[in-house]
């Protein structure tokens, strides 16, 4: 079962009404909830860049533009999709309490 089975599977358990952003199934980490609205599914926007670069032969530019006007600035309701950005050097959860 890929990574993206397991969480949709998982996802679809919790939040039937989740939506998943076609496309991007190497861009999808997780799942992230916000207040009053249920779980989601959980994306890296610099992945979905990646994708965009890699798949429709975009400049990076072209992708940022692209991604922000056609998926990340988009409201489909409730089941919306997260998109994050990962800080450098800290996209591994380190278990370490400050």
């Amino acid at each position: 079962m890929s990574a993206r089975d397991e969480i949709e599977a998982h996802l679809m358990d919790l939040n039937p009404e989740a939506l998943f952003a076609d496309g991007f199934d190497d861009a999808l980490i997780g799942i992230a909830s916000r207040p009053n609205l249920g779980p989601v599914a959980l994306y890296d926007r610099d992945r979905c860049r990646e994708v965009l670069v890699r798949d429709n032969e975009m400049t990076e530019s072209q992708a940022e533009e692209w991604l922000s006007f056609n998926v990340t600035g988009a409201w489909a309701g409730p089941g919306t999709p997260i998109f994050c950005e990962l800080i450098e050097g800290r996209r591994h959860w380190d278990r370490r309490l400050i």
